[in-house]
């Protein structure tokens, strides 16, 4: 877990589930090559370089996980046997497969477990402040063979005045045919960190998907974090918390 600007005053409090690529010694790499690990099936890729950027910007604490979606993913149920997936696009993590009971809870205990209780800390220590949840993601230009137009998505669950304005500011500042609503993924029961630490207790959100070919460097990451910054003000400010 990476944590930055702990206790800070910033109405925003960002979450990154799959910003890592790490992997325990003891796994082995899940017995995949360094290219795979690479990819997105391994993290989220530009998160991990734009979420400090955005969180400083912000004023605003940021907590990241920095093991890899493939040792277990942060964004699920852990009971849920795809937490620890054994087929990710079409490729076999052959470290993921036959796990035992024990081998999922060891994982579950040093990992998912941590990384959820830093995030319940934070907001528990925040009180009552006003607080909106932004969750980073990324995805891929493409998937099973079909082009994904978007440069940017706001997924969300049922009500949610922030994720509207969000929306809304996007759409303005890019075009709609570019901004995806519930696109390139609609949150669903699936989902499990917005449910827990934000819908749970309340709290208004916004979890938000950039195209990966947006961040595929350092300076791309940085003109990420520059656009969204000043966005995501201009959203608080429509809900009447800026």
């Amino acid at each position: 877990m990476i944590a930055r600007n702990m206790g800070a005053d910033s109405p925003f409090f960002l979450i990154a589930d799959h910003a890592g690529q790490e992997i325990p010694l003891n796994l082995n790499n899940l017995q995949l090559s360094h290219s795979e690990l690479r990819r997105h099936i391994a993290l989220d890729i530009g998160i991990s370089g734009m979420g400090p950027i955005l969180a400083d910007d912000l004023g605003a604490c940021l907590i990241a996980q920095r093991y890899s979606r493939l040792v277990i993913d942060c964004n699920r149920n852990p009971q849920r046997r795809d937490a620890i997936c054994e087929v990710s696009d079409g490729t076999v993590v052959p470290g993921n497969l036959e796990l035992t009971p024990a081998e999922r809870q060891a994982r579950i205990d040093a990992i998912f477990t941590p990384y959820h209780d830093a995030i319940d800390a934070e907001l528990d220590a925040r009180g009552g402040r006003p607080t909106v949840m932004v969750a980073l993601h990324s995805f891929t230009p493409s998937m099973a063979g079909h082009a994904r137009p978007w440069r940017y998505g706001v997924l969300h669950l049922g009500a949610s005045p922030f994720s509207d304005a969000m929306l809304a500011r996007l759409r303005e500042a890019f075009g709609p045919e570019v901004v995806g609503d519930n696109q390139p993924y609609r949150m669903d029961d699936i989902d499990y960190s917005i449910p827990r630490h934000a819908i749970g207790r309340g709290l208004d959100y916004l979890e938000l998907e950039v195209r990966q070919d947006l961040m595929a460097d350092a300076a791309g990451e940085a003109a990420v974090a520059a656009q969204i910054a000043p966005l995501l003000r201009a959203a608080l400010g429509d809900i009447g918390l800026g």
